[in-house]
């Protein structure tokens, strides 16, 4: 489905990705990990088109997307940092999304589920954070996108909405769907995904399952394998083990 080669790409002189490879072709959820300034959002924009690479190239469905953009209608986006406008009241913008995506889908069921009819015919810049990304997750998950890519899904929800992500994210699993995530929250990944990505100052550290990035860092928690990848990397300083 997604097939990235030798992805570069720097900003100014802080070089983020250094020659990425991935392929993302199974169904499932994939979790995307990495600390800060690793390069976890500037991959997830370069999928979608949002920053273009220095060098390599991306397919999605075997073509590549430079300078393309159709492909992006089969993708479902949740932004980290989503800016509404604030003078829209939701029901108005999820009437302005369907008209640009030239879809019509009855976001209702998703409306109920999160529990946003109160909210509807209020202005976006009044309501909190956490209803506002309770919006961002209706207007991601409402088109039956057979990928969707979500940049940290649980910032600002409360527990009871972290709850129906959950299930939400385990019925769109069994549909079949490619889901690509990013969280810091460790929990929340060993609970969810089933493949690992872990990228540290622009490089894939390593590539698989959950059981044998446990095994292959030496810890049965998934939370403390990853801090053995942090402490390998500050003791060695040299190239990335890539596991595939």
């Amino acid at each position: 489905m997604i097939q990235i080669n030798q992805l570069y790409k720097s900003f100014g002189t802080n070089q983020v990705l250094k020659g990425i490879d991935l392929n993302l072709d199974k169904p499932g959820i994939t979790a995307i990990l990495g600390p800060n300034g690793s390069g976890k959002t500037t991959l997830i924009k370069s999928i979608l088109g949002m920053v273009l690479p220095d060098q390599g190239h991306i397919l999605f469905d075997g073509k590549p997307i430079h300078k393309k953009w159709a492909y992006r209608e089969t993708i479902g986006y949740l932004p980290q940092i989503v800016r509404f406008p604030e003078n829209l009241k939701p029901a108005e913008m999820f009437a302005l999304i369907k008209n640009l995506r030239g879809q019509n889908p009855d976001l209702q069921h998703l409306i109920n589920r999160f529990e946003l009819e109160p909210f509807l015919q209020k202005r976006l810049g009044n309501l909190s954070g956490g209803t506002r990304q309770k919006i961002n997750l209706v207007q991601a998950f409402g088109f039956d996108s057979k990928v969707l890519i979500l940049d940290e899904p649980t910032a600002g929800l409360d527990p009871v909405s972290v709850i129906e992500l959950k299930k939400l994210l385990e019925e769109e699993r069994k549909k079949g769907k490619i889901i690509l995530l990013t969280t810091h929250i460790i929990s929340f990944v060993e609970e969810m995904a089933e493949q690992m990505v872990f990228l540290l100052d622009g490089h894939i550290h390593f590539k698989g399952d959950q059981k044998t990035l446990k095994s292959t860092f030496g810890d049965d928690r998934l939370e403390r394998a990853i801090a053995n990848i942090l402490r390998k990397d500050a003791i060695n300083q040299s190239e990335p083990e890539k596991i595939i």
